[in-house]
């Protein structure tokens, strides 16, 4: 039997490359830590960091929860509509998808990001 980790990898590796298939588009990915949350919006064609928002940040708030996720989602979906990015496709990084990382899509969802 594989350990926790491994079968995260595995999760996260099997998610990656399905989204792969979609290579035209930008990847919204999705890190969640116990403290924060941090998502980006990558360009795999030129391996490059198109846009950036995480709970870091000043004027998201304190905690780690979902409205403090939403808002990370909603601040990268603004920074991405400025740049003109107007679709992505979402990855999890192996996550489920539900709290704290759906939060982030739902924020990105409202602040007019098609995923």
């Amino acid at each position: 039997m594989r350990i926790r980790s491994e079968r995260y990898l595995f999760r996260k590796l099997r998610v990656r490359n399905k989204i792969r298939n979609v290579a035209h588009l930008p990847r919204l990915s999705v890190y969640r830590s116990l403290k924060h949350i941090y998502a980006q919006i990558i360009d795999d064609a030129q391996g490059k960091t198109l846009v950036a928002a995480s709970s870091r940040e000043k004027g998201i708030g304190e905690g780690s929860g979902v409205k403090v996720a939403t808002l990370v989602g909603s601040r990268l979906g603004e920074k991405a509509t400025q740049k003109g990015i107007n679709q992505v496709v979402f990855d999890r990084g192996g996550r489920p998808y539900h709290g704290r990382v759906k939060a982030v899509a739902e924020g990105a969802r409202q602040a007019g990001l098609k995923i």
